[in-house]
């Protein structure tokens, strides 16, 4: 991961959680958006680590589709663990 401050995480975070949860028809809020958004950099970090792209670098397009990508993972397996366990709808 890049040397990032954090209102530039917060900011990355922001956008890529607010368009994963538009993708994914989320409904965890603009608040719930943004943590997936921020732990969302930190898999998609660690999933493009392993085919060999970096991940979050700064403030930048990258990071945001990092964890976009991250995010997107995040709901979805957030969704299949409420499915089995007849949760809340994430």
């Amino acid at each position: 991961m890049g040397q990032m401050g954090w209102l530039a995480w917060l900011i990355v975070g922001a956008i890529a959680g607010w368009l994963a949860g538009r993708v994914m028809h989320s409904r965890l809020g603009l608040v719930g958006d943004i943590i997936v958004g921020i732990v969302g950099a930190f898999v998609g970090g660690f999933l493009f680590s392993l085919v060999g792209l970096g991940g979050t670098s700064g403030f930048n397009v990258w990071s945001v589709f990092v964890a976009f990508i991250g995010g997107v993972v995040l709901l979805y397996l957030a969704r299949l663990i409420t499915r089995t366990q007849g949760g809340i709808r994430v």
